[in-house]
């Protein structure tokens, strides 16, 4: 479910990010009123409100019914999370980032996309932006070969606090729990 979710966000980025720069929707009914194709009401999207829906969607599937083991469970899952954001993932492993949509820059249209070195979420990446801007410049092979070692150590040591995130998780959830967090992609 959290992987649907997760590839549903990664699919609709894109179009969550143009809408920053279109002109705000008219204020109206349900939806709004206008001849949009019923595109109307969708700059009301409120990224928050759907992380606190998967999340209860998480806990529905890992049938978590004690508020103060779910503050647990929650907080761990969000650092989880939050890993694999830093990362250049979106929920679930989705998004830009290497490998994602775009390349390094993490966004459709080539390298970087007028995005350089930001993840699915638009977050900076530093080590990226670097190592593209290197790349630009028509920098030298050593001074490529420097950025992309940077850029590997940055992302093994990402990759490794995602590792103790989900192992910290793990240590909380029964094995029913442990199985369902497996499928719903928070685990390995």
């Amino acid at each position: 479910m959290l992987a649907a979710c997760g590839l549903i966000l990664a699919t609709t980025t894109g179009t969550i990010l143009a809408q920053n720069d279109a002109p705000p929707a008219p204020q109206g009914g349900a939806g709004g009123q206008g001849g949009q194709g019923g595109r109307q009401g969708r700059g009301n999207w409120d990224p928050e409100q759907m992380r606190q829906r998967m999340m209860e969607r998480i806990r529905e599937q890992l049938a978590v019914k004690d508020d103060a083991e779910w503050g647990l469970i929650e907080a761990r899952i969000k650092k989880i999370n939050d890993s694999r954001m830093g990362m250049g993932r979106g929920f679930g492993g989705f998004g830009g980032g290497p490998g994602g949509p775009g390349g390094p820059g993490g966004a459709p249209g080539g390298p970087g996309g007028g995005r350089q070195g930001r993840g699915g979420f638009g977050q900076p990446n530093p080590d990226a932006e670097a190592l593209q801007t290197a790349l630009d410049s028509g920098a030298s092979a050593d001074d490529v070969k420097a950025k992309l070692a940077t850029y590997r150590a940055a992302a093994k040591q990402k990759e490794a606090q995602l590792e103790k995130a989900q192992d910290e998780l793990r240590q909380l959830l029964s094995v029913k729990q442990e199985a369902r967090a497996v499928l719903l992609g928070l685990l390995k």
